[in-house]
């Protein structure tokens, strides 16, 4: 029996539609991934940088100083320069598929240069914080900080203040560190202010036994 070809076509189309969105959103998912992966790269590497001198920043009140500063991150463009690069079609697949009728707007209107501005922001703080972290480390244990306890320590209290850092595994939370960086940076949304809050909580916390701790679970 011949099956009519108005019934057929729509079932084609549908099968089509389905095929397409399936293979948009696995793109979605390899870009956000390789996105990640830049980030986590950058994060690791401003880090680094930080802990190969011999300065340190040793209160709140000197990182909130440094960072009303000029920041030095042209050694680290071109980490720099890949997050962006990456983030922009991201940030735009964002606003595509967005739903809410403001929303899309301001995403799509983002540009290389607004990304760029968030995350040069974005590795100026977390540097600083860093550095009054592995400060810490250091005055209550007398020894060099351990570089992953610092990062952890760092990225933990840079994405919430209020919270203390959980040690409970090694990871860093590099999903929410690109959302903050990038999305942050596609609204234009200032991170100064958390910031702030995060030297503050990095002062009070206990590092010898924070780095007591560590040493427990994640020395090797």
């Amino acid at each position: 029996m011949a099956v009519d070809e108005s019934q057929r076509k729509p079932a084609v189309w549908r099968a089509r539609a389905t095929t397409a969105g399936s293979e948009a959103g696995s793109a979605a998912r390899r870009a956000f991934v390789a996105l990640v992966g830049a980030v986590g790269a950058l994060a690791d590497a401003a880090i680094d940088r930080v802990l190969l001198t011999d300065e340190r920043v040793t209160s709140a009140a000197e990182a909130e100083r440094l960072l009303a500063g000029d920041a030095d991150t042209e050694i680290l463009a071109d980490k720099i320069q890949r997050v962006v690069v990456l983030a922009v079609p991201v940030v735009r697949m964002l606003a595509r598929g967005a739903r809410f009728s403001r929303f899309p707007w301001a995403l799509a209107a983002t540009s290389s240069v607004t990304i760029g501005i968030a995350v040069r922001a974005g590795v100026r703080e977390l540097q600083l914080l860093a550095s009054l972290v592995a400060h810490g480390i250091e005055q209550a244990t007398g020894t060099s900080s351990e570089p992953a306890l610092v990062k952890k320590l760092a990225v933990d209290l840079y994405l919430n203040p209020k919270r203390s850092p959980d040690l409970a595994d090694d990871k860093l939370r590099l999903v929410r560190l690109t959302r903050k960086w990038v999305l942050g940076g596609a609204f234009g949304r200032k991170t100064s202010r958390r910031a702030t809050r995060a030297f503050a909580a990095a002062e009070r916390l206990d590092y010898a036994e924070l780095d007591a701790r560590w040493s427990s679970r994640f020395a090797s």
